[in-house]
């Protein structure tokens, strides 16, 4: 795996591909600014990132490897559901319920770009149970 360190603020070069499929962790945080933040993720076969909705922060995601099953709707009550592959591009407007979850024949890898930030600086959950433990503690 590529050597992946969140040196945001600072000007960042990257080939944001190679890197987000060469990420093995749930989440690594790759830039960290004042307004927006760049994290790559990596999902498993059958796992997913949980239904969740953003009520303040609008969310691109871009999948680079794998395929994924796209839930996205007002409520949690109220989905819609696409099918999202390698070059798709998922935008979430803040306060819409999503759900990615991985449903093809390798890990989903997904870069995503949160504006305004959502992790903290220098954020790396190496497992899906890890990140949902430390955003439980953070709310």
């Amino acid at each position: 795996m590529a050597n992946i360190t969140d040196n945001g603020p600072a000007p960042l070069v990257a080939n944001i591909e190679q890197d987000t499929i060469e990420n093995t962790n749930y989440r690594t945080t790759l830039w960290t600014g004042a307004n927006l933040q760049i994290t790559l993720m990596s999902i498993e076969v059958g796992s997913d990132i949980g239904l969740e909705v953003h009520d303040t922060h609008d969310q691109f995601l871009r999948i680079e490897q794998g395929t994924a099953k796209v839930s996205m709707g007002p409520s949690a009550e109220q989905l819609q559901t696409w099918q999202a592959s390698a070059s798709d591009a998922v935008v979430v407007p803040a306060g819409t319920w999503h759900n990615l979850e991985s449903v093809g024949d390798v890990p989903l890898k997904v870069y995503s770009i949160y504006a305004p930030s959502q992790h903290l600086h220098g954020t790396v959950h190496v497992t899906q149970e890890e990140g949902e433990a430390a955003e439980a503690a953070q709310q």
